[in-house]
């Protein structure tokens, strides 16, 4: 983070203020990994409570809020050094 005395010009103040409101309405940015086969509705409502717990603890605007959702194969995700496709 830049020293405040930095920010003593037009360009400089607009340029933190631009930070501040990244910071203020982009965030946070929520990653979720899970195994595919989750219905739309299940995802839409994931996404939902996601985001608002972040909104209700971190204070976020819902449109700051970011979810990101990627399935994974079984096959692709091991715990333990078994793959999931095999526990099945």
């Amino acid at each position: 983070m830049a020293h405040p005395a930095a920010f003593t010009n037009k360009n400089s103040l607009y340029r933190l203020l631009v930070l501040v409101f990244k910071l203020l309405v982009f965030m946070p940015t929520i990653h979720v990994e899970l195994f595919e086969g989750r219905t739309p509705e299940q995802k839409k409502a994931l996404v939902k409570a996601l985001t608002e717990a972040a909104v209700n603890t971190l204070g976020s605007k819902p449109e700051g809020v970011d979810v990101i959702l990627v399935e994974v194969k079984k096959s692709d995700w091991a715990t333990g050094g078994v793959l999931w496709s095999e526990r099945d």
